[in-house]
Order: C-alpha cells, then sequence, then structure tokens
C-alpha cells in the first residue's frame, strides 16, 4: 500500500467519526494496539526533543526500506505516533521525504492538539524524516 493510499484510509477511518471526543478515543485505541517497545530502545538517544510527554522512536533498515517502532507515556500521543508509523513505516527513505503528509490536515489534528501536543506532532515527523534522510544518504 501507498503512503497516500494509508493515508486516504486513515481520513476515511476518522471521517467517520463525527465528534471529537470520538476521535480522540480513537487515538488511544490506536496508540493501544500498538506493540510495546522494547526496553533496550528506550534511550535518550531515542527520545524525541520537542515532546512534552516523552516519545522514544526505533528506525531499522531492512530491504531498502525503514521501519519504525515507537512508544510514549501518553495516550493520545502513543495514538498520534501509531497513526504516523502506519503512514511512513515499510517504505523507502526516499518516499518517506517526499510525502505529503495530508492527513494531519484533513483528520483535523492541526486544530484538535494542544500547541504542545502539536508540537510534538512535528518533532516526531521532522525524526523520522531525518531517518530517512540519515539512511538515504547512507546508502548512496
Amino acid at each position: 500500500m501507498t503512503i497516500n493510499e494509508t493515508q486516504d484510509e486513515i481520513i476515511e477511518e476518522f471521517s467517520e467519526l463525527d465528534d471529537w471526543m470520538d476521535r480522540y478515543q480513537l487515538l488511544i485505541d490506536l496508540g493501544n494496539e500498538q506493540e510495546p517497545l522494547d526496553e533496550q530502545y528506550k534511550t535518550d538517544q531515542n527520545l524525541i526533543d520537542g515532546c512534552q510527554s516523552r516519545v522514544w522512536l526505533q528506525a531499522d533498515y531492512n530491504d531498502g526500506k525503514l521501519f519504525f517502532t515507537a512508544e510514549s507515556d501518553a495516550l493520545i500521543v502513543k495514538g498520534i505516533v501509531a497513526l504516523l508509523i502506519r503512514v511512513l513505516s515499510g517504505h523507502t527513505p526516499q518516499e518517506i521525504l517526499d510525502a505529503d503528509l495530508y492527513f494531519i490536515g484533513q483528520i483535523g489534528l492541526r486544530e484538535h492538539l494542544s500547541p504542545t501536543r502539536s508540537n510534538g506532532l512535528l518533532a516526531m515527523v521532522k525524526q523520522m524524516r531525518m531517518y530517512a534522510a540519515a539512511f538515504s544518504l547512507n546508502r548512496q
């Protein structure tokens, strides 16, 4: 599935929920469904700067594709990072760098997150793109 197909799927899932409390609950459920991050990856090096809550992000490069795993100590943030992983994990570094993450605006995340959570979201996207750039450079 392409990045855009996954984003369209997420937009459709969220559009079925009119109430933002239901959308928050969906985020929490998505976060709870995520596999816990292996303790060995909960290091200062994997902590994302710019998040109010603690978010650890691990990137692994396998067969030309990046695979992300992450965990957060905040339920909604855990759901947000689960969405980002769903969209970006399993794609090439170049696909990740070229991706327009339009789903974030279309499902209303920007308007319905606190400023600190919005900053955290941007920090997570930035870190994922930095991993993609680093792996892209290392493979040339």
